[in-house]
Parts: structure tokens; C-alpha cells; sequence
């Protein structure tokens, strides 16, 4: 979005007038996240997690490459060269290998909690649709890079996670069993899927850093939203993002690494499985075979499908599985409420909280034994999560009756600090 009022780039210095002349990066920095870009007076914290993800993003790659340079890629020697290599002879081995496996979680709890802010505050509406749509890309390139770094470690869990989701391909009919001979390179998990999971996931987090370039380029056109959901009117609903929300990015992103710093050092496997510091063995199936927590609601939905009917179960539950996520997709036309933020819609508001409940049981369901209650609240707790998206915020969409919006950004900070900015 273009705005009048922005702040232009002026260097001073002779050497920076020359840099942006010939080559106008700084120019790019400055209109990109700095004073030169403004954004509305009245985000609030939930709006940090966009930096935060870019942050774990930055501290995956970085501790990624190092942790490359140590690695084995065989089925032979990859568990030794983990939990042997990595973690007693490389200088610092242990916190590297820590920090990205625990960032991988931190990573997905900033990002998940990304895309629960976008549900409530309606951030997939026109006109950002193209944001939301790249937001999904990249969380659908997240799920597939996480799924191959589970892999490399290549203890029971690694070797059995791939050998059941990589199976879930072969109920694909006719094509099933070519497509997952192919992604492994063989029958079954072994150095051919090794090799490919590896080169995989060294590739995939550069190219989700370039998704997020596109997601920045397009959220910068229409501007970022807020959490009244109205369109900035004018100068003074806005304020340069460089210095206001550089500090209150940098306060969210001490705070994240506080947390993430006490994972590494006090509870560093809290998040992982133990059947995975087991070297892994074919002929030893583990008695509960789960995948990492970020995937335990999808999982659930994956499980849930215990009868065939038409097509086999185990085909609808990998339907279901990837149309939960492909779903996201739609969003912004199956909600055709004009209304953005749902701090102006009573019912979407109720629906919002019930799908965050509902997908929490999934999780719980996804990372418990395959038990028959477990089964039912799955199944119960799935047909929900489609019927949210496909029919009930449609029809709340047609049948509410928003609460009144402010006319502007600027009189909604003015009624919620009323007495102080009045009189200021």
C-alpha cells in the first residue's frame, strides 16, 4: 500500500547515497522495516509471532548447516554420528543438536499461534488474501521439513514414523505403491530414503525463506491488518514501524528466547520421545508408534477413520489428513462476513474458541494409544473441524449481526484509553 505520509529515504553519508544509488538495498530495508513503513497504531502482542517465526526460522538454518557438517546421511552410521559425534565430540555439539531439535517445536508454537491470531482477527480476508495463502504454503513446506529432519536421527521412532506415514501413500489407488517406492527409493526406509530425506531437508528451509519473502512483499501492498479490523483512514491511525514496533518485537523475541533458552538447558528432551535414543531396528516395531507433538492433530484426523465405506478407511483417512490443511486454502470465501475482526462478532467469536478446543482434543487424541475412546473423540472431534469450516462459519457469515466497527483506527485507541488521550 502506498501511503503519502511515509517517511522517504534520505541517506547523508556520501557512501550511502552512492550504495542506494547503485545498488538501493538500504532504500529497501528502511521501506521494508523501518520508519519507512507504517503500520497501524494498535497491534498488539499477538503480533509479534510474525517476527518470532522469522527469528526460529533464522535459528533453524543457522544451527541446521552446522549440524550438516557432522552428519552422516546412512542408515548404517546415522544414529552413531547424532548421539555419538554430534553430541560428545563436536565443540558445542550437544547445544546445537538441542537447540534445533527443540527450535523445530518452538517453531511450530510461534507459528501456530500465528495462525490462530489470523482466524480470530480475520487476517485471511480481502485484501490479504495472498498472504493467508502463502502463510499455508509455508506451514504445508514446515510440516514436510519436520517430518524428514524426524527422520535423520534415525532411531525406532524415525524409522517406524517413516515407515507408517510413507505407507499411508500406498492406499492411493493404482498409483499408491509407485509413489512411495519413489519417495523412498526403495521398499522400505532405508539409505536410498536416508539420502533423500537428508537432501531434503537441508533444501526445503531455504525455500520456506523464500516463501516468506513473498509473504512480506505481500502483506506490505495492502498493509498489515489490526485487531479492530478496519482500513487505516489517515496519518494518524498509523505509526513507523522503526522505532515503535522494532522495541516490541525485541521485547517478544527476549522473551522468546528466555523460553527457549529453558528448554535447551533444563528440559531439553521433554519434547521428543525416548524410543528415539533406541538405534533403529526393523524387526522391533515399538509398541506405540507417534509422530512428533505438532503432528498429533492431524494424526488424529488420520486415525480417525476406522470403517471402509466406497474407498478403504485407511484411503479416507489420508483424504482427511491433507484436506484438513488444504481447507486453509478456502478459508477466505467460505467466511464472507464483511466483518474482519471477530472482537465484532459475537457468534464467529464462540465458534473461534470451540475449533481451538477441538483441536487441542485432536492433539491429545493424535498423541494417545490408538484406544477406542481416543478413537471416538477423534472421529467426533474431526467431523467438527470440517463442519466449522465448511458450515458453520458459513452460515454464522450469512445469519449474524455484527457489533458496531469504529469509523477508524484512531477512535477505537481513543475510546479504550479514553480519559489520558483525550486529555493528552
Amino acid at each position: 500500500m502506498s501511503f503519502p505520509w511515509a517517511k522517504q529515504y534520505e541517506p547523508k553519508a556520501p557512501l550511502m547515497r552512492w550504495v542506494d544509488e547503485k545498488l538501493p538495498l538500504p532504500r529497501l530495508v528502511y521501506n521494508a522495516v523501518g520508519a519507512g513503513y507504517p503500520v497501524p497504531r494498535n497491534l498488539n502482542y499477538w503480533w509479534n509471532f510474525g517476527v518470532l517465526a522469522g527469528a526460529a526460522l533464522a535459528v533453524q538454518i543457522v544451527t541446521g548447516i552446522v549440524l550438516a557438517m557432522h552428519f552422516h546421511s546412512s542408515a548404517a552410521s546415522a544414529f552413531d554420528s547424532v548421539n555419538g559425534t554430534i553430541m560428545r565430540d563436536v565443540n558445542a555439539g550437544w547445544f546445537l543438536r538441542y537447540a534445533h531439535a527443540n527450535g523445530a517445536s518452538m517453531f511450530f508454537i510461534v507459528v501456530y499461534t500465528h495462525i490462530f491470531r489470523g482466524l480470530y482477527y480475520g487476517s485471511y480476508k480481502a485484501p490479504r488474501e495472498m498472504v493467508w495463502l502463502l502463510g499455508v504454503v509455508i506451514f504445508l513446506l514446515m510440516m514436510a521439513t519436520a517430518f524428514m529432519g524426524y527422520v535423520l536421527p534415525w532411531g525406532q521412532m524415525s524409522f517406524w514414523g517413516a515407515q507408517v506415514i510413507t505407507g499411508f501413500f500406498s492406499a492411493i489407488p493404482w498409483v499408491g505403491d509407485a509413489i512411495r517406492v519413489w519417495l523412498l527409493g526403495g521398499y522400505a526406509p532405508d539409505d536410498a530414503a536416508l539420502n533423500r530425506f537428508f537432501s531434503l531437508h537441508y533444501l526445503l528451509p531455504f525455500v520456506i525463506a523464500g516463501v516468506i519473502i513473498l509473504h512480506i512483499w505481500a502483506l506490505h501492498i495492502p498493509g498489515s491488518s489490526n485487531p479492530e479490523g478496519v482500513d487505516v483512514k489517515g496519518e494518524q491511525d498509523t505509526v513507523p514501524f522503526h522505532p515503535y514496533y522494532t522495541a516490541k518485537d525485541g521485547f517478544g523475541l527476549l522473551l522468546f528466547l528466555a523460553l527457549f533458552s529453558v528448554l535447551i538447558f533444563y528440559f531439553p528432551d521433554y519434547l521428543g520421545h525416548p524410543d528415539n535414543y533406541i538405534p533403529a531396528n526393523p524387526l522391533a516395531t515399538p509398541a506405540h508408534i507417534v509422530p512428533e507433538w505438532y503432528f498429533w492433530p492431524f494424526y488424529a484426523i488420520l486415525r480417525a477413520f476406522t470403517a471402509d465405506f466406497i474407498l478403504p478407511a485407511k484411503l479416507w483417512g489420508v483424504l482427511a489428513m491433507f484436506g484438513s490443511i488444504l481447507l486453509l486454502f478456502f478459508l477466505p470465501w467460505l467466511d464472507s462476513s464483511p466483518v474482519r475482526s471477530n472482537k465484532y462478532r459475537p457468534k464467529a467469536r464462540i465458534a473461534f474458541w470451540v475449533l481451538v478446543v477441538d483441536v487441542l482434543i485432536l492433539g491429545y487424541c493424535g498423541g494417545s494409544p490408538a484406544a477406542p475412546v481416543y478413537i471416538i473423540l477423534s472421529q467426533i472431534c474431526a467431523a467438527y473441524y470440517f463442519l466449522h469450516f465448511l458450515v458453520v462459519l458459513p452460515m454464522i457469515a450469512r445469519s449474524e449481526r455484527p457489533a458496531p466497527l469504529p469509523n477508524s483506527i484512531t477512535e477505537a485507541v481513543l475510546a479504550k484509553h479514553g480519559g489520558a488521550a483525550a486529555a493528552h
